[in-house]
């Protein structure tokens, strides 16, 4: 079976304030229409003081998202937590648990940008023992038992519906975060294809008596966007495209890997390289039949709000109808 996915973060450069209103509120139109047609899940991702705006609410996000939707998952992919104060996190994500009837999943990791950490006065060097903290703290909260936090004794409320907790995942690309999320017995969400990551895992999942589960994307994480005429919209549009490629590119450390990174620096670069691609109806339909997931992205890099609505309404529409008629998904 093949997931259908719509990735949002509402990302535009040189957006006004109103311009950028108009694409929150097309974000939520778009996940009910998601919701409507049948599609999977809806991923939103963390970022901070980006030029561009990428995503700097998530959790505000979810909650529009909660309101519009009732049926299709949520997930935080991924939730920068050592960001956040843990007790408070824990109260939030009860509270999207609850109101969502189990809906929301969040995946933790560290992040790869030392200024965001530094902009919400949190310990760059200090992230590591962060993230365990919070990841403990997340567990023990949502238990529903009392339980001992900076020297008080203190019970969070309310508790989540979902059992025995809110979907949790560790995300990362290295062995570090292999073994953190072995330690707390919690799926591993990578963020690379990576076999002996995975393997590291699986190895220290047995030793600790925890049942591993591995989420593991493709070598490549392809983003699709369907048109009538591919070849007119990387020429009328794959500027948008290459604008989110290039920031999260500019994004990313020494060191670090990602299925969805580009290394491209133009539009023909980024159409040969394949991580993003204008396909048609059928050409989406077919490429699901070989796909862990097919990644729609309607509003990436400040794509028009007009333009990012018939390319959704094309996936939402005519491929999603074929998947259903073909029990692709």
């Amino acid at each position: 079976m093949t997931l259908t996915v719509a990735r949002f973060n509402c990302a535009a450069p040189d957006a006004s304030p109103p311009e950028m209103s108009a694409r929150y509120r097309a974000f939520v139109e778009m996940a009910a229409r998601a919701d409507q047609a049948g599609l999977s899940l809806i991923n939103l991702e963390e970022h901070h003081v980006a030029a561009n705006g990428w995503s700097p609410s998530p959790l505000v996000m979810a909650g529009m998202l909660v309101g519009a939707t009732g049926r299709i998952g949520i997930n935080f992919g991924a939730l920068l937590a050592p960001l956040y104060d843990p007790v408070k996190l824990a109260e939030d994500l009860a509270v999207l648990d609850l109101a969502s009837e189990g809906r929301v999943s969040t995946v933790v990791a560290l992040g790869v940008r030392e200024i965001e950490y530094h902009a919400l006065d949190r310990d760059w060097s200090a992230r590591g023992k962060s993230l365990d903290h919070i990841i403990e703290t997340l567990l023990l909260a949502w238990s529903g038992e009392p339980f001992d936090y900076r020297g008080e004794t203190i019970v969070v409320t309310p508790q989540p519906m979902t059992k025995p907790h809110p979907v949790l995942m560790v995300g990362g690309f290295g062995p570090p975060a292999a073994r953190r999320a072995a330690r707390f017995g919690l799926p591993l969400y990578a963020s690379a294809n990576r076999p002996d990551v995975e393997a590291l895992y699986v190895s220290e999942c047995e030793r600790l008596g925890h049942d591993p589960i591995s989420i593991m994307p493709p070598d490549r994480a392809i983003h699709t966007f369907v048109v009538d005429d591919p070849d007119r919209a990387w020429a009328l549009w794959g500027t948008h495209l290459l604008h989110e490629a290039t920031t999260y590119d500019q994004f990313q450390m020494p060191g670090v890997t990602s299925a969805a990174r580009s290394h491209a620096h133009s539009v023909e670069a980024l159409r040969d390289e394949g991580v993003y691609e204008f396909v048609t109806v059928d050409q989406a339909v077919a490429a699901a039949s070989h796909r862990q997931a097919l990644v729609v992205h309607p509003l990436c890099g400040g794509m028009p709000i007009d333009v990012a609505h018939d390319q959704f309404e094309l996936f939402c529409g005519p491929v999603m109808d074929q998947l259903k008629s073909s029990n692709v998904i």
